[in-house]
């Protein structure tokens, strides 16, 4: 009989570049299927568990994000000690567990813990493919990787809330939460076979409370990357506000009841076409330079939806192009914020990425939430936030830049060396 092929280690495994962009970015998604996929079923959980006020079914995508961001400080301390596998599957075991207990609650209140307990796992598959591409890659090829793997994970929302819809179809909004468990079984499935070790040997820490709050604190005290951390959690926290009112602004408001998730997917689909754009020119232009002329850019726009959200009769053939365009332009901003945040921390990838989308998340959930509950019925709290984000963005961009913005740092085609994993 011929012998057996030999097993491969976790560190001996290899994946193609198209493979990896498809995995981490499906890895990614499962944060936003937790989020977007609820969507159309808000009112449906409001009738059936029962709410006290209106805008109280916001809570199960609003309070998923809170927790999410929170809990982004534990995976990555982990991860530079153990690993990137283990924290991986560790969290994937949780969003899976905990989807299916979201599918059995009986409560209003339930429902929301068992959210809780979900963002827990969610917060890795969050943060650990933030190193894992630092782990391989650095500079404005970083920026051009997250880019492309952004391409693919921006399906989801484009993608989730006609997901839902149609489950809802069939069955109620308790297989939504089914759906989750299955294509998270399904993408762990993928990376067990598939996704090499990435943490270089050299760089593992110690799981010591002191050496954990020194990355920690080391990661947010450099200048060049603090002001691009807060600043997109500002502006992603004005988009949560959009993502937490979008069912009672387009469905009910603009009177688009079930073409909610249309509207919807056309606005996140507009994101997922600029993060193309910006995974080809990025490289060529530099993350800064493409990054700050979308803020200034979003910052036009944001002012132009204010305008329209304050004359009477605004229609959703108004509100909706904006909408669309301003997602556009976070996806010249995510991708490239991201990279140039993390460029400094090879040696603490993890942590790093850690406090990065905790500070994220913890921010633009809070931001998200606040918008949501001024929800009054109109798109103005909403064109406001926006505005006054994208400006306040700016302002700590400058602070990082030294008040010099689009300024390449390094040449096309060089990147600062980086440790082969």
């Amino acid at each position: 009989m011929p012998a057996s092929s030999p097993r491969l280690l976790p560190h001996q495994r290899t994946i193609g570049p198209a493979a990896f962009v498809a995995l981490m970015a499906l890895l990614m998604s499962l944060q936003a299927l937790a989020i977007d996929a609820m969507l159309p079923a808000l009112d449906e959980i409001a009738a059936e568990l029962g709410t006290g006020s209106p805008n109280d079914r916001q809570l199960v995508v609003g309070v998923f994000l809170m927790a999410a961001g929170a809990f982004s400080l534990i995976p990555g301390a982990l991860a530079d000690r153990f690993g990137r596998r283990p924290v991986l599957f560790v969290s994937l075991g949780i969003y899976c567990v905990l989807s299916l207990g979201c599918a059995l609650v009986a409560s209003f209140p339930a429902l929301i813990g068992a959210r809780v307990l979900q963002a827990l796992g969610s917060a890795g598959l969050a943060v650990l493919p933030a190193a894992i591409v630092r782990d391989r890659f650095g500079g404005d090829r970083m920026a051009r990787m997250l880019s492309t793997i952004s391409v693919v994970f921006l399906l989801v929302p484009i993608l989730a809330p006609s997901l839902g819809q149609l489950i809802l179809f069939v069955a109620d909004w308790r297989w939504i939460f089914v759906a989750m468990a299955a294509l998270a079984v399904m993408v762990g499935i993928w990376a067990w076979f598939a996704l090499p070790e990435t943490l270089n040997p050299e760089y593992r820490q110690k799981i010591e409370p002191r050496a954990i709050l020194r990355n920690m604190v080391a990661s947010i005290r450099v200048r060049g990357s603090v002001g691009y951390v807060f600043g997109s959690a500002l502006v992603f926290g004005a988009m949560f506000g959009f993502i937490n009112s979008a069912q009672q602004l387009v469905g009910e408001h603009f009177g688009m009841g079930d073409n909610f998730p249309l509207v919807f997917a056309a606005c996140a689909g507009s994101m997922a076409v600029a993060s193309f754009t910006n995974s080809r020119i990025v490289e060529r232009f530099g993350a800064r330079r493409v990054s700050h002329t979308a803020l200034l850019t979003f910052i036009a726009v944001s002012a132009a939806q204010l305008w329209f959200a304050l004359r009477p009769g605004e229609t959703i053939w108004q509100f909706a192009p904006l909408m669309a365009a301003n997602m556009a332009l976070l996806g010249f901003i995510g991708a490239n914020f991201g990279s140039i945040a993390m460029q400094p921390f090879a040696a603490i990838a993890g942590a790093a990425s850690s406090v990065q989308a905790f500070l994220r998340m913890s921010l633009g959930a809070l931001i998200g939430a606040l918008i949501g509950q001024a929800y009054d019925g109109s798109s103005r709290p909403l064109a406001a936030a926006l505005l006054l984000s994208g400006i306040v963005a700016l302002g700590l961009v400058l602070y990082s830049e030294r008040g010099q913005l689009f300024r390449r740092r390094l040449p096309p085609g060089v990147e600062r060396p980086v440790p082969n994993p």
